[in-house]
């Protein structure tokens, strides 16, 4: 619910800008020749809020101990490399932005011992490799404007899901090492006399099911665990791509 309202929030701010952009007629045409080069590289910076989605399993029922399981999220941060690729004489682009996602999720599980209830609250810490392929639609360039939807796949490889886990952190469950995602978002292109800013939103839905078995209860309480998360990025792209060519000195 909490990822709803935060999307929902952003697709208002999204409309209200693009409606200033259509009624700034007077602004500079910054980069004017932006999409005619061919390749762009640059750095995205953002937030994400890590979450799972739960399938209870159909023996939840007449576990012992285990009386239910609740995810909480987390906010996390990104960092990521950014490559374009202008296709030519059409509105799209392939994108590949390898990168990192540090993030942590909580599952919170609710156990009986004996006739007393109390709460064990496991912190699943996370810091993906993370490897996505996109491909970029653009909407009609307004000024120095323009609005542009994404979508695409990616794979992420969590570092921490091999790490040790001590003796105070027990019983906790481990995550699988490699996942799988699909990647639907929005944004907006801010062209700036230098560079392109863009501000993006995308949900990251996980594929496979990310929880590794250990015959305890905890994981015997759960049939299926997806990853997602909600990723707001700060993009800075440059307008292109210079080679310096080294020579002689003067006089030498």
């Amino acid at each position: 619910m909490k990822l709803k309202i935060w999307f929902i929030l952003f697709v208002f701010c999204l409309i209200r800008t693009t409606i200033f952009a259509q009624q700034e007629n007077t602004a500079p045409t910054n980069l004017p020749k932006y999409d005619v080069i061919p390749l762009h590289f640059g750095m995205s910076l953002g937030f994400n809020y890590m979450d799972f989605t739960i399938h209870n399993s159909s023996a939840f029922w007449v576990l012992d101990s285990i009386y239910s399981v609740e995810n909480i999220p987390q906010a996390g941060l990104n960092i990521n490399i950014v490559s374009n690729y202008n296709i030519p004489f059409s509105s799209f682009s392939l994108r590949f932005l390898p990168g990192l996602n540090l993030g942590q999720r909580n599952l919170e599980y609710w156990v009986k011992k004996d006739t007393t209830f109390y709460s064990h609250t496991m912190k699943i810490e996370s810091t993906f490799l993370d490897f996505p392929f996109l491909v970029e639609y653009k909407g009609e360039r307004i000024n120095n404007f323009r609005p542009y939807l994404i979508a695409g796949g990616s794979f992420k490889v969590d570092l921490a899901s091999q790490k040790r886990i001590r003796d105070e952190e027990r019983p906790k469950i481990r995550l699988s090492r490699l996942s799988y995602y699909y990647e639907l978002g929005f944004g907006t292109d801010f062209f700036l006399e230098y560079f392109k800013f863009a501000l993006e939103l995308k949900y990251v839905v996980g594929l496979n099911n990310v929880i590794v078995p250990d015959n305890t209860q905890y994981t015997k309480a759960i049939e299926r665990m997806n990853s997602k998360m909600l990723m707001l990025s700060f993009t800075f792209e440059g307008s292109d791509i210079r080679i310096f060519k080294f020579g002689k000195r003067k006089g030498k």
